[in-house]
């Protein structure tokens, strides 16, 4: 039976999924003292974020496949992993659905501005004094808008992209895309308008969601220049990575009025510092690299990965 190593832990309906056909070792992380010697013997590594760097694949001479628990494999050496061979298999559609929700639930957030109506309604800006408190809203400017014929933009519109275009065409928004890899046609299928560039789509979106993988290399898809051109009534979510949006700019625009609001769940660094000038801005929404993590979403990644690891495995020795 070929032995698999768990650098973390996932979700035990995997767990058993494994236990059936591979001899499995759990650890605790990358810190486990174990780790050298189990990478030495293991035909297959299954990791969460642990980085799977060229000391670590060097550790681990009969690997012949890394199992991704998740979606992105950019913690992974996959040059390396070519080189020798070893198989790397990810569960790009198990946390479609959570994120697909995630930017949805953002967005109405930002939409109805609701970090800022509660802390003013906490901060004791609204009095008895000052009349109805639909009244003190609209004196106060806090009026927030309706997700319903505004229009979302979209960089990427593969599995989550779509995911989330769904949903936001089912609450009456328009959908438009960026993406030089999908089918022009199958995008207008689905109801979402193909756009050549982010030149053409930044001036004239309501609300800007990035479903693309981060790239260290190409540096910020979205910066000086992109906030620049977007409305300044326009939103921004951020649920892919980190390195896709200058945080410094972010922060900028956010504070200086040029941009209305923002989500961001994932950081350049991970964890954020908190002496980032994210903490200071106004109308940000900060969450920590969690819209992929829910119950279901978590279930479907370990049951993926582990079928997708044996698959493999078997691929190999058949």
């Amino acid at each position: 039976m070929p032995i698999i190593t768990l650098l973390e832990s996932i979700h035990p309906a995997g767990v058993e999924i494994l236990r059936q056909s591979a001899t499995v070792r759990e650890l605790s992380g990358p810190d486990d003292p174990r780790l050298p010697e189990a990478l030495a013997d293991s035909d297959a590594i299954i990791v969460r974020s642990t980085p799977i760097t060229a000391a670590t694949l060097n550790q681990g001479m009969r690997l012949r496949v890394i199992g991704r628990h998740g979606a992105g494999i950019d913690n992974i050496d996959g040059t390396l992993a070519a080189e020798r061979g070893i198989h790397i298999v990810n569960t790009p559609r198990s946390n479609t659905e959570s994120v697909g929700e995630y930017t949805i639930a953002a967005l109405m957030h930002l939409f109805k501005r609701f970090s800022e109506v509660e802390s003013a309604l906490r901060g004791g800006k609204f009095t008895a004094a000052a009349g109805s408190l639909p009244g003190q809203v609209d004196r106060l400017g806090l009026i927030g808008r309706e997700l319903s014929g505004a229009h979302l933009g979209l960089v990427g519109a593969g599995a989550i992209g779509q995911s989330v275009a769904r949903r936001a065409l089912a609450l009456g928004m328009r959908v438009s895309a960026v993406d030089p890899y999908a089918d022009p046609d199958a995008l207008e299928r689905a109801g979402i308008t193909p756009v050549a560039d982010l030149a053409s789509l930044l001036p004239t979106v309501d609300a800007l969601s990035l479903h693309v993988p981060g790239d260290p290399a190409r540096g910020p898809l979205i910066g000086e220049r992109e906030f620049g051109m977007l409305r300044p009534n326009a939103v921004l979510i951020n649920a892919a990575r980190g390195g896709l949006v200058d945080e410094d700019a972010l922060a900028r625009a956010l504070t200086g009025g040029t941009l209305a609001g923002a989500a961001v769940d994932v950081f350049s660094p991970e964890p954020p510092d908190v002496a980032s000038p994210l903490f200071g801005a106004p109308n940000l929404l900060l969450t920590p690299h969690m819209a992929a993590m829910t119950a279901e979403a978590l279930e479907r990644m370990a049951v993926d990965v582990a079928r997708f690891t044996l698959e493999a495995l078997g691929a190999e020795t058949t």
